[in-house]
């Protein structure tokens, strides 16, 4: 059964232990999902009735093309600007409940599973419709634009519509649900969803040119972090710098799921920005 985990918040008891399994390093950071309390919450500008947890931001020696937050709408709660950079563009996935997404006027209801993209400049607000929380990954990026190739449009869909693509003789096992065709190079990220049946793996220690920002949606993993084999479960958010050394293999008895961030489809800087 898929499902999708969001913090719930709170505080931590009394008895807890101030060492968790939080790690930062100049290659890869760990935030564990015992972080995501009520104490370390942001509050934004322009949104009403929310609060968000900021899992990364553009920051020196952290990441440099991405921010991801994790918002929670209560009842009636939204933005009507949800965006402040008018060269922002996003990703929004529903984790649990309900949220109505305006784009250009037209209204789409999303629940669970539910995935948006909206490209800069573009016109969209967002509110919570229901009587329950809704709460929701939202990752920000400042749209690379390139000379004769247009910004794409927006579109909603959702986790549940779009056909996973089996990795090469993994019989199923390990699959990417691709939510943008991977040429279209009009696309300057992808947030996809990896899957992984117990057992299954990444074979090989990944070494590439893209950012990372992983949510984890759901079960347990072992992930290997330029060298160190860390342990995660739903509720983890990793940074992964590029060129970080990676592979993983999935634990527990469910699917190992994550929603993962890349930036991808432009040529390299030749300059320190």
């Amino acid at each position: 059964m898929t499902s999708y985990y969001a913090p719930p918040g709170g505080l931590p008891g009394q008895k807890s232990r101030a060492k968790d399994r939080a790690i930062f390093t100049e290659a890869y950071a760990v935030i564990p999902r015992g972080v995501l309390t009520d104490i370390t919450v942001s509050y934004l500008p322009g949104w009403t009735r929310a609060h968000a947890w900021v899992l990364a931001r553009p920051l020196t020696g952290f990441a440099e093309t991405f921010a991801e937050l994790i918002v929670e709408l209560a009842p009636g709660g939204g933005a009507e600007r949800p965006e402040p950079d008018p060269e922002g563009e996003a990703v929004l996935f529903i984790l649990t409940g309900d949220l109505a997404v305006t784009i250009a006027g037209q209204r789409h209801e999303m629940g669970p599973g539910g995935y948006a993209y909206l490209p800069p400049g573009a016109d969209w607000q967002v509110t919570n419709p229901g009587d329950a929380p809704v709460s929701f990954v939202w990752i920000r990026k400042a749209y690379q634009r390139v000379e004769g190739i247009e910004a794409p449009e927006a579109f909603v869909t959702n986790d549940a519509d779009v056909p996973a693509v089996e990795m090469p003789d993994m019989r199923a096992r390990w699959s990417t649900t691709r939510f943008v065709d991977p040429a279209d190079l009009r696309h300057d990220m992808h947030v996809n969803i990896v899957s992984f049946h117990p057992g299954a793996t990444i074979p090989f220690a990944e070494t590439h040119v893209m950012e990372h920002g992983l949510y984890v949606l759901q079960g347990r993993g072992v992930y290997l972090l330029n060298g160190d084999w860390v342990e995660v479960e739903e509720g983890d958010f990793m940074w992964l710098r590029a060129f970080c050394p990676q592979a993983c293999y999935a634990a527990g008895t469910e699917p190992f799921r994550y929603l993962l961030y890349k930036d991808v489809n432009r040529h390299a800087a030749l300059t320190l920005r």
